[in-house]
């Protein structure tokens, strides 16, 4: 019993890449996700991760977000629970081994939506990913795009906007990302995105089931 359940995770682990998606807040992640996911449906499957934070209106836990207390974060992250964590404006995130078995055992393509430190942390793992960053065209845009939310304080705008701009400027940094799509036409920016996954996708659809 135990070896069969050991195969279907190695198993699971070798099906499709992931893919870890990274940008700054406002770059369009997730309207470029939102797409991918409704046309490709599926084939993909979203990593949810972990945070400390309060969820936001219309948020839901376990879909958006899992909602932890620190205490509880901290400990499954020093039991080794996690592939990588990050602090983002004093709150925890995080992606869970488990959360991305279990999108990989259903031989999807597993998502991961995770900031700089983030990456840096997958870099260190055996995970593979195909890395993907999603940048604005400029600060000003990035900047217009977050105050046209209206869901920030001008403290925490002002926050997004330092961590954008190192995040824009480490993104440049040679090797650390397969693809560099910069979002200033959605359309465009979504046919790039959709060429670079677009052999991981023949896999998922090409692999019968069971």
């Amino acid at each position: 019993m135990y070896m069969r359940f050991f195969s279907r995770i190695v198993s699971a682990m070798a099906g499709p890449r992931p893919v870890v998606m990274s940008g700054p807040s406002g770059a369009g992640k997730s309207t470029l996700l939102k797409k991918l996911l409704k046309e490709f449906d599926g084939v993909f499957g979203f990593s949810v991760s972990h945070t400390t934070r309060n969820p936001r209106p219309g948020e839901e836990n376990g879909k958006d977000y899992h909602y932890v207390t620190r205490e509880t974060m901290q400990a499954a992250i020093d039991n080794g629970e996690f592939i990588e964590n990050a602090v983002f404006s004093g709150n925890m995130y995080g992606t869970s081994k488990a959360a991305v078995q279990a999108v990989q055992a259903k031989n999807l393509i597993c998502i991961l939506d995770i900031d700089m430190q983030g990456v840096k942390n997958i870099k260190r793992t055996d995970l593979d990913p195909i890395y993907i960053s999603i940048q604005p065209p400029s600060m000003q845009e990035l900047e217009k795009r977050l105050r046209d939310r209206k869901t920030e304080s001008e403290e925490s705008l002002q926050r997004r906007l330092n961590a954008a701009n190192v995040d824009m400027e480490l993104s440049k940094e040679p090797g650390l990302f397969d693809v560099v799509i910069i979002n200033q036409d959605l359309d465009n920016a979504y046919g790039k995105l959709k060429e670079a996954l677009l052999e991981e996708i023949k896999k998922v659809k090409n692999t019968p089931t069971a």
